[in-house]
């Protein structure tokens, strides 16, 4: 059983930034994808970002203002959110594949203010 618990989240004015961490019960280097996902009120889950062996893939609307991460010593991913925009605000969950299951977090609240 892999547990993922994230940190971070707050209220922050546009055109600030944020890191998020994603802890994991296990060790990072043997999940399949690890990645971030965030869902705004109203909508549905989005993808934002996963790295996997091949590399790193971002979504088109966050491309060039977030950037993942991991320490691997510490089984930890972060996401770096810059220059954020008011529709930034979302929960963003973290998500590991850990074949043949996939995981969640519980999410943690990033408000961006206008």
């Amino acid at each position: 059983q892999v547990q993922l618990v994230e940190s971070g989240g707050g209220l922050v004015q546009a055109g600030g930034s944020l890191r998020l961490s994603c802890a994991a019960s296990g060790s990072i280097t043997s999940f399949a994808a690890m990645g971030w996902y965030r869902q705004a009120p109203g909508k549905q889950r989005e993808w934002v970002g996963t790295f996997t062996n091949g590399g790193m893939y971002y979504a088109d609307s966050i491309k060039g203002r977030f950037t993942i991460s991991k320490d691997n010593a510490k089984n930890t991913m972060y996401l770096q959110m810059n220059n954020l925009k008011a529709e930034d605000t979302a929960v963003y969950y973290c998500h590991a594949r850990f074949l043949p299951r996939a995981y969640w977090g519980q999410g943690t609240q990033v408000t961006v203010s206008a």
